[in-house]
């Protein structure tokens, strides 16, 4: 599914109303949060509403800069490995369906506040807010509810699937006993939809009547064990920064919720920079006795072809009128306030102060080395990178169920474990500094090719005992 459509789909109120009388749920997310989650879609996919050719007003996405910036640091390096009698089975799906894609995924997390990351058998779906609703949250927030959307076109006809995942409660009454006991089980919905109008759900129709046909529509689920599924089967990843817009809200604020105005004054700014620079041209004015041909008393033809820079003036009385006018460019002053902007801007999406700037040589530059100092970076990337442990924890666990129920893997444990890259990390000086360690003799030669210049440990010590014989033989005075 492309990136357009997963945003475009948002539910209308027609949606909602179908699926509050199916399912007896009302989608837990209020008008302000609604348009706030569409607003910053809009502009992470570069069309925020300042954007206005007529006044040269565009956007250079930095929005997207941030989100990109922010999911190559919290997945810099990761690794994920597993223990356990399924470690070997969980390990292989997470390299295929997880990895490849994760740092996309964030990127997205970040731009959107929430995203979910639900099993599809082999893959990962990856569900954004157009297409999905939290109907229910227990005591502390979690979320214990939720409802996705699907749609595709098939001839004039439009499908619609809605799926509801939930909890539910039953006394269940044991034979041998006689008494009753209260069961707590997962519940999966499944309902669809046909319409010859994208923007109505249309009527009811039989699941068997579409391509989701292997589904069934009220499906109740238990651990093979017989254990309760006590997670959401699907991973919710939200930033972790404090929703101010709805307070009891279960979604997460994107990433530069806070720094709207300043990215609009960002583009507003750069859109001037770049229309000075296009515009910067000195312009030269001729009259028109100076384009008469020699030897001639009458005026060159109107269509005579002039430079670009050069304009004709005409009715001018003087003799060999020229006036030059320079345009000289305000660069410094532009960049000095563009700077400013940027500094503001990765402020307020959590970055220390000077992470982006604008260079007059090599232009934006969105990768400053971290410092060690640099706490505030440090802090945002470790919390976001802890939001996506815990999603990929209940990612994880809702495919380790799957593969229960569809045989996909042998009954079994696992454990994951989590491997980040340190994001103060410089090769560079990692490089000199263990140089010093081999010429001071505190490290063996061979140990630096191993680290830095990706030799084998076999061919590295070889090297290494072939410049100390040869350094030897020198020594002795052999040639």
């Amino acid at each position: 599914m492309g990136f357009l459509s997963m945003i475009k789909g948002w539910w209308n109120r027609m949606f909602k109303s179908e699926a509050k009388s199916e399912f007896g749920t009302t989608a837990i997310i209020s008008g302000e949060m609604e348009t706030a989650i569409r607003y910053w879609m809009d502009i992470y996919s570069g069309r925020p509403d300042w954007v206005d050719p007529e006044d040269n007003i565009k956007t250079i996405k930095f929005a997207k800069s941030i989100c990109s910036e922010t999911a190559r640091l919290v997945t810099l390096a990761i690794g994920v490995s597993f223990d356990g009698n399924r470690g070997d089975y969980m390990e292989n799906w997470n390299n295929s369906a997880v990895m490849p894609h994760l740092r996309k995924w964030v990127e997205y997390g970040c731009a959107f506040g929430t995203i979910v990351l639900k099993p599809n058998g082999n893959g990962v779906d990856i569900v954004t807010p157009a297409n999905f609703e939290v109907t229910e949250v227990d005591g502390m927030g979690k979320i214990t509810g939720m409802r996705f959307q699907d749609r595709y076109k098939s001839g004039d006809n439009w499908y619609t699937k809605l799926e509801q995942h939930s909890f539910r409660t039953a006394k269940v009454r044991y034979e041998e006993s006689g008494e009753y006991e209260d069961v707590t089980f997962y519940l999966i919905q499944n309902r669809a939809y046909i319409s010859n109008n994208e923007a109505e759900i249309g009527k009811p129709i039989d699941l068997s009547m579409t391509k989701w046909s292997m589904l069934q529509p009220d499906v109740t689920l238990t651990k093979k064990n017989g254990e309760n599924i006590d997670s959401m089967l699907f991973g919710v990843f939200a930033m972790p920064n404090a929703n101010d817009l709805d307070l009891d809200s279960p979604y997460g604020m994107s990433l530069f919720s806070e720094a709207v105005e300043e990215l609009k004054d960002l583009d507003i700014a750069y859109s001037r920079f770049t229309g000075e620079i296009k515009d910067s041209q000195d312009i030269e004015l001729l009259g028109e006795t100076m384009l008469q041909e020699p030897g001639r008393k009458i005026n060159a033809p109107s269509d005579i072809k002039l430079p670009h820079h050069v304009k004709r003036v005409p009715g001018t009385s003087e003799d060999d009128f020229y006036q030059a006018i320079e345009r000289p460019l305000r660069s410094s002053d532009r960049q000095v306030g563009i700077n400013h902007l940027l500094s503001e801007i990765g402020y307020k999406c959590g970055y220390s102060n000077g992470y982006f700037v604008l260079d007059q040589k090599t232009g934006m530059v969105t990768a400053t080395q971290v410092e060690a100092d640099d706490r505030r970076t440090i802090q945002l990337i470790k919390d976001i990178r802890d939001a996506l442990r815990k999603c990929l924890n209940d990612l994880y666990y809702a495919q380790s169920v799957f593969a229960d129920l569809y045989n996909f893997a042998p009954v079994g444990n696992y454990v994951p474990s989590y491997d980040f890259g340190d994001i103060t990390y410089n090769e560079e000086e990692d490089r000199k500094r263990w140089w010093q360690y081999v010429t001071n003799g505190k490290v063996p030669f061979w140990m630096y090719l191993v680290k830095f210049e990706g030799y084998s440990e076999e061919d590295a010590k070889a090297i290494g005992e072939e410049m100390k014989a040869d350094s030897e033989s020198k020594l002795f005075g052999e040639e």
